[in-house]
């Protein structure tokens, strides 16, 4: 029994780098900062077992949740984040 392990769908790289892109145009944000987009299991009662956290780099950090996986987000998800 490995205590390590984690069974959650792994993130296609390339959806990340497109997530990304969408975050920068739609949210318009500075090419300069960085995002990081994190896939995580979500133990919290009520909520879907897969969420997609979007964290945006500026002062004080932007934090944006989407109870998808990152390989089912579309450029609407991103759109309603605003």
């Amino acid at each position: 029994m490995n205590l390590f392990s984690q069974n959650k769908p792994k993130a296609d790289p390339e959806q990340v780098q497109q997530i990304k892109s969408w975050v920068y145009r739609i949210l318009e944000v500075d090419a300069g900062i960085p995002i990081s987009i994190s896939q995580l299991a979500c133990k919290e009662p009520g909520c879907p077992p897969i969420e997609t956290v979007i964290a945006v780099m500026t002062h004080p950090v932007q934090q944006y949740k989407i109870h998808k996986a990152v390989n089912e987000i579309d450029e609407i998800d991103i759109c309603r984040l605003t």
